[in-house]
């Protein structure tokens, strides 16, 4: 049996005392039982013998723990989580040699006894009396089953697994009376079974399978004589036996193991003498748990499912239920990731940006009309090292990510949708000056109405001066036109959007009831963006995001199905709504702020997005098969992207369609090759009418930039400036999550920090 602690300093003589109290003890049980191939000592304990009956009649038998799977879409693994990590196996894949081998050396009289083995306890008497200490233990594999069981059913509290291995008469009591229920439930052949499958072998690895794993790289029914005799001896004192830390000591028990082997005959000497000359022979497999291990960059998408497991109900009423369930284990969970989405935004962040950088890029892929999570990934890998995170940049607080980062002029299709879907025109067009002040009052939802004077905005630079139509503005992204739509339609209308396609803050918290949510100022996470825009790719229907497919559960020998959340779709605006805001994106792409994350031939559409004092830049689109979402910033709030290098790129300044952009495209580009060319059900939105007298459109840069390598902005060819966010904000004006009144984060420039 393995060896425990003396307890308290006590001396030979005091423990061979306690040693010989616990056996008289087991004389008195026996005494008023009848034991297969045991007889009465005849020893008066009557105290113990009715504590003994005292005992619930049924030990409860909780199930093993084991370790989870988690797998991709195409059943290829993710990762592996466990509390224990263990593989429970059935005994006619355990080798022959391993049955042999831990019952020569733990209990070699196993299938002459009862529970209790009386030889045993004489012998073993007699012998720790000689010795004036313990040196031998008289416990049956059934027994020490028994104990392994209290010890698995205390799980990791250390309370309660001191209670269950404490050296007391009682727990001694408790231990003989189930392991004799265990004799007559369950028989010897079962016994042996469950005794591998439960015991510590070290190393992190439960019962004999994961000890195989562990040690030699291979499964528990092809352990040879030696391998069988090393994990026998194991068992005794895991650590000072262990092979990899003490080859000398492990050896040496081996061989005892292998003596032992033979003189019960399982063995020849011949065959104990020549395996006893062997090397160990190990191959060890480093224990590998967590999402820390997680393949192709998914340890975020990982610990996403494992935040869905623990908060859902449909896997327990309370968070406890579901805690329990998680580390019992034995779960094979399939997810929604595509291992070929999950390769292009890996490799696209790796192309764009460093792991070292100062600042940090996030991306997700969702699948539109069925809220699948396809891919997840980021710059800072997931761990505990240098320039590594376990906050998850892609998702919400309470799933394991951040408060969010605001997403500038990525929100501004939202106040379109709203405004469209509520009667407003697609040829609809506004003064939309260079600068302006806020509009008010503004209507909220509670029926009172916003009503600050003083603000003022700009919009990027000053050759953007209207009158602007819907078409022109949302390429180019004028500030000033959204403000004066959310001023004429209300905040109401746009919040009420915006939940309907599944858009909230990242925090939790509530949207602010202020005009500057146009312009992005509410801190979101990358899957809330691409979740909300594949609502326009699905022409008008969202879909909740979900990562899990399926879950299956083995506890014992039995495998059943659980059940997973789905997806609720609903519809948020019509598919004419819809199809508008597509028509409206698709020019973005094509000669507007978001040219460069253009795919080429296949029709995309999407938003630029760059916050005040550029903290953040965002690209937010999607095709009909895919919306993706790619966040640029410091999660810190802290660094401004103002003379940076990124990815080994110098910019003086950082902008969604500069940085956010192409890696939007790249990823998006690996992702859909092989898959259908999909078209949008466009609309004809007529152009605004020209006006003559002013040229806005030359020499000016987008709202995001782009190096004046594009189209500008509206088609024509040239120049570009990078002009600095520029309206002034009253002290108070609007509180948010980034710092007090007056630290200057302003909004400009498509979105922003208010104070």
């Amino acid at each position: 049996m393995p060896k425990k602690p003396s307890g308290g300093g006590l001396s030979p003589a005091q423990q061979a005392a306690k040693f010989l109290g616990v056996s008289v003890l087991a004389g008195a049980v026996m005494a008023g039982i009848a034991l297969p191939a045991v007889g009465a000592l005849g020893l008066a304990a009557k105290g113990s013998v009715e504590s003994f009956d005292e005992l619930p009649a049924n030990m409860k038998t909780p199930p093993l723990s084991q370790r989870t799977t988690i797998l991709d879409a195409q059943g290829g693994t993710i990762a592996t989580v466990y509390s224990r990590d263990r593989t429970v196996v059935e005994l006619k894949d355990i080798s022959p040699y391993m049955q042999k081998a831990i019952v020569a050396i733990e209990d070699a009289r196993f299938y002459q006894h009862g529970a209790v083995d009386l030889k045993g306890v004489l012998r073993a008497l007699n012998k720790n009396a000689q010795s004036g200490g313990v040196a031998e233990g008289a416990s049956t594999l059934t027994q020490q089953y028994v104990k392994n069981v209290f010890v698995e059913e205390a799980g990791d509290d250390p309370t309660k697994v001191a209670q269950a291995t404490q050296q007391t008469i009682g727990r001694k009591i408790k231990e003989l009376k189930y392991a004799i229920q265990v004799e007559e439930e369950l028989g010897k052949k079962r016994i042996l079974e469950n005794y591998l499958n439960i015991t510590f072998f070290g190393q992190q690895a439960y019962g004999v399978e994961a000890a195989a794993q562990r040690y030699f790289s291979k499964h528990a029914k092809n352990l040879n004589v030696q391998e069988s005799a090393l994990l026998a001896g194991i068992v005794q004192s895991p650590s000072r036996f262990d092979p990899v830390n003490d080859e000398t000591e492990a050896t040496k028990r081996r061989n005892i193991v292998l003596q032992r082997m033979a003189e019960v005959g399982d063995i020849s000497q011949t065959e104990a003498d020549k395996a006893k000359e062997t090397p160990l022979g190990l191959k060890v497999s480093k224990p590998k748990n967590g999402c820390i291990t997680a393949v192709k960059g998914a340890g975020f998408f990982c610990d996403y499912v494992r935040a869905v497991f623990l908060s859902d109900p449909v896997f327990g009423k309370t968070k406890e239920d579901r805690a329990k369930v998680w580390n019992q284990g034995g779960l094979t969970i399939r997810t929604t990731m595509d291992p070929q989405a999950q390769d292009s935004v890996q490799q696209s962040v790796k192309d764009h940006v460093n792991q070292s950088d100062e600042v940090a890029t996030a991306a997700t892929i969702v699948e539109p009309g069925t809220g699948k999570i396809l891919a997840m990934g980021q710059s800072r890998p997931y761990g505990f090292g240098k320039n590594e995170t376990q906050i998850n940049l892609s998702v919400d607080q309470a799933m394991g990510g951040g408060l969010g980062f605001q997403p500038g002029s990525t929100f501004k299709p939202i106040v379109a949708a709203a405004a469209i879907e509520g009667g407003m025109p697609a040829t609809k067009s506004y003064r939309s000056p260079y600068e302006m002040e806020y509009p008010h009052p503004i209507a909220q939802c509670d029926g009172q109405s916003w009503n600050e004077s003083g603000a003022t905005l700009t919009n990027e630079n000053e050759s953007e001066d209207g009158p602007y139509s819907m078409k022109e503005a949302t390429a180019k992204s004028v500030n000033t036109y959204f403000v004066e739509m959310i001023a004429e339609i209300g905040i109401c209308p746009v919040t009420e959007m915006a939940k309907k396609m599944g858009v909230a803050r990242a925090d939790g918290g509530k949207m602010e009831q202020a005009p500057s949510i146009a312009l992005g100022t509410q801190e979101m996470s990358p899957l809330t963006m691409a979740n909300g825009y594949a609502t326009f790719a699905s022409r008008g229907m969202y879909c909740t995001p979900i990562a899990i497919e399926s879950i299956s559960q083995r506890i014992g020998g039995e495998t059943k199905s659980l059940e997973v959340p789905k997806s609720t779709c609903s519809r948020a605006m019509s598919e004419t709504t819809a199809d508008t805001v597509n028509t409206l994106l698709r020019g973005v792409v094509e000669d507007g702020t978001g040219k460069q994350a253009g795919l080429g031939s296949r029709p995309s559409a999407g938003k630029t997005g760059t916050t005040d004092e550029r903290y953040a830049a965002w690209f937010v689109g999607y095709t009909p098969n895919m919306a993706g979402a790619v966040w640029v910033g410091d999660p810190a709030h802290e660094r401004k992207m103002e003379g940076i290098s990124i990815g080994g790129v110098w910019h003086d300044k950082v902008f969604g369609g500069q940085v956010p952009g192409p890696i939007w495209g790249d990823m998006m580009t690996g992702a859909l090759e092989g898959k259908e060319v999909l078209d949008f059900n466009l609309i004809d939105i007529p152009d605004a009418p020209k006006d003559k007298d002013r040229d806005r459109d030359k020499g000016r840069g987008d709202d995001d930039g782009d190096n004046g390598d594009d189209n500008g902005a509206g088609g024509v060819t040239g120049g570009g400036t990078f002009p600095e966010p520029s309206f002034s904000i009253p002290e108070g004006f609007i509180q948010g999550n980034d710092g007090g009144p007056g630290n200057g984060n302003g909004n400009g420039n498509g979105g922003g920090n208010f104070p």
